[in-house]
């Protein structure tokens, strides 16, 4: 059973910046996706960005040009760099690695806290 944890969230200020991490005992080389997505209070998870086997990156239209996905797959970790934090940027994130059909894996989430 693969393992996902998610790591690096927090309490920021509107405009900084924080970089969350997802280790995985998972090999991403042959994940056919990763990705990230996060659950605002009282809303339903959501997609951020997700990163596919043939290259392509979807990003939110709400996160284009603030959040970036990147992966280690020397140390099997994603991780995801946002930039420009805002309040509405405030959720539990969550890292998924898909390595095929029916083999989702997903963390538990880590808390991005945007606020004043």
């Amino acid at each position: 059973q693969g393992q996902v944890v998610e790591s690096g969230g927090g309490l920021v200020r509107p405009g900084e910046s924080l970089r969350l991490s997802c280790a995985t005992s998972l090999r991403l080389f042959s994940s056919i996706a990763t990705g990230w997505y996060r659950q605002p209070p009282g809303k339903e998870r959501e997609l951020v960005v997700i990163a596919k086997r043939d290259g392509s990156i979807d990003y939110a239209d709400s996160v284009k040009g603030r959040f970036a996905i990147s992966r280690d797959t020397s140390k099997n970790t994603v991780y995801l760099q946002m930039n420009n934090l805002t309040p509405e940027d405030t959720a539990i994130y969550y890292c998924r690695v898909n390595m095929g059909r029916h083999q989702d894996y997903w963390g538990q989430g880590t808390q991005v806290t945007v606020s004043s």
